[in-house]
């Protein structure tokens, strides 16, 4: 099936005035965190206390998913409200023959509806501060630039094009100080300023911190992406938070830093009476954890996998002018959505009428009240699945469910053509550690229908025939 290119508008503000009363939105997109790795989701070894206190604030939900358990596609699909296959992303972005090899597309197509875009056509200050992911690496340098998708100014790492920040890595034990590039430094097309990795984040937050100042300076609304590629590997955190030096000590030295890091963006915002009263801020990851470092909690599975340890993400909603006054503090544990939710949502909740071309529709649905602590509700259509193309077996399991659904509150896991599947009720067992699929047969076709008929509509990758080289450091990924 060929791949469709929509375009979306947005609908132009007729006045600046009106566009100043719109709400500005923060979007926090932490990388390969776990479900567990906020303190207010369990995690009892790191205190990540400026998250939390946007928790104790606003809203935790505990049933949002991304719609891939790895980053580029996870990125597509929250940038985009479709799912990421439609626009043949479904692994990480590579090396460009790595890339065609697994049935991929080079880069985001800049076609695709973003939100950015929407927003920046509605009168909104946009801005995309740290991983892009989504085009620009590697060997692949004409990709297109991170400002051609409705960005005015963007700062980011190696895994995009234009201003970026790279990291040396330094180990505090007098080995020499390492690079980390993955390439980008010889692909031109960007200033570049080189960080010791443990301020990346710092860099990135601190540009945000600056391009809201000149929006709230010109009283216009703003779109901010705050995209660490913390808490990913490899883990160089400053050298009081290395603890033993052991993997998992390391990764929370990661995440205590990042969380101080980011705590200066939400204490400003906070601390200002204008915009703590008309901002929304938003912190999730995009998939699960690495195995050894982050934790899914209770939550089965890992990064890369469609069990719940790899898609399900804490997602946590703060905006005290905006969010229904009594939510503050509350946990909501029944609203199943995802990301491709997020983009008509706030929307909506931004004022932004979009007008599709083409017949294209969203995948997502405006769950915008959900989102502004007003319903419990969940998204009326089922969560699909489909895993990358190159990761039928990783992290010690040799076979993974290819295919994926959440309805209701069944989910079902199987492979490309229907075989082998299995069934958990998650209101019972999100752990998905009892197989109901022979109790319930009905369910069990009923979702396997629903499945395959989505695969079958989205473009196809390679995931069926890969057959990747072999690693040569196992368990590595990006």
């Amino acid at each position: 099936m060929s791949v469709f290119w929509p375009v979306v508008l947005a609908t132009f503000l007729p006045n600046p005035a009106e566009a100043a009363d719109r709400p500005n939105i923060v979007l926090v997109f932490i990388d390969d965190m776990g479900w567990g790795d906020f303190s207010c989701f369990g995690n009892q070894a790191v205190e990540t206390q400026n998250i939390d206190r946007l928790a104790t604030e606003g809203i935790r939900f505990e049933q949002f998913y991304v719609n891939s358990p790895i980053c580029s596609p996870s990125r597509v699909a929250i940038s985009t409200g479709q799912y990421p296959q439609r626009w043949k992303i479904t692994s990480y972005l590579a090396h460009r023959r790595m890339n065609k090899d697994r049935g991929m597309a080079q880069w985001l197509h800049p076609q695709a509806p973003m939100l950015a875009r929407s927003l920046h056509d509605a009168g909104y200050a946009t801005g995309h501060f740290g991983k892009w992911h989504m085009g620009g690496q590697r060997d692949v340098g004409e990709a297109p630039l991170i400002t051609k998708y409705g960005f005015d100014k963007s700062l980011t790492n190696f895994e995009g094009l234009g201003p970026r920040v790279l990291a040396y890595k330094d180990a505090y034990d007098g080995s020499p100080v390492g690079l980390h590039t993955l390439g980008s430094d010889k692909l031109g097309r960007g200033e570049i300023t080189y960080r010791d990795r443990s301020l990346v984040t710092e860099s990135f937050t601190s540009a945000a911190l600056e391009f809201v100042k000149k929006a709230e300076a010109k009283q216009q609304p703003f779109y901010v992406n705050v995209w660490p590629d913390d808490v990913h590997s490899p883990f160089f955190p400053p050298k009081a938070r290395r603890g033993d030096g052991s993997k998992r000590k390391l990764y929370h030295g990661v995440l205590d830093t990042m969380d101080e890091q980011l705590g200066v963006l939400f204490d400003y915002i906070r601390d200002n009476e204008r915009l703590r009263s008309n901002t929304l801020i938003l912190v999730c990851s995009d998939n699960g954890p690495e195995q050894g470092a982050g934790s899914a909690g209770h939550l089965r599975g890992f990064k890369t996998h469609l069990y719940e340890g790899g898609i399900r993400s804490s997602l946590i909603v703060w905006g005290p002018g905006l969010l229904r006054s009594s939510s503050a503090g509350s946990a909501n544990r029944d609203s199943v959505f995802s990301a491709i939710d997020l983009v008509p949502s706030l929307l909506t909740i931004a004022k932004v009428k979009v007008e599709p071309l083409q017949k294209t529709k969203y995948d997502g649905e405006d769950l915008s009240q959900v989102l502004l602590g007003q319903s419990n509700a969940s998204r009326k259509q089922p969560i699909f699945f489909r895993r990358p193309p190159d990761r039928d077996s990783f992290y010690g399991v040799d076979d993974l469910p290819d295919l994926a659904v959440r309805a209701g509150n069944w989910k079902l896991l199987c492979e490309y053509e229907g075989s082998d599947s299995s069934l958990y009720d998650l209101k019972q067992d999100a752990a998905e550690s009892h197989d109901l699929a022979s109790e319930h047969p009905d369910v069990v076709q009923r979702l396997k229908d629903q499945l395959m008929a989505w695969h079958a509509s989205m473009p196809s990758d390679n995931g069926a025939t890969y057959q990747p080289a072999k690693r040569k450091r196992a368990g590595k990924s990006k």
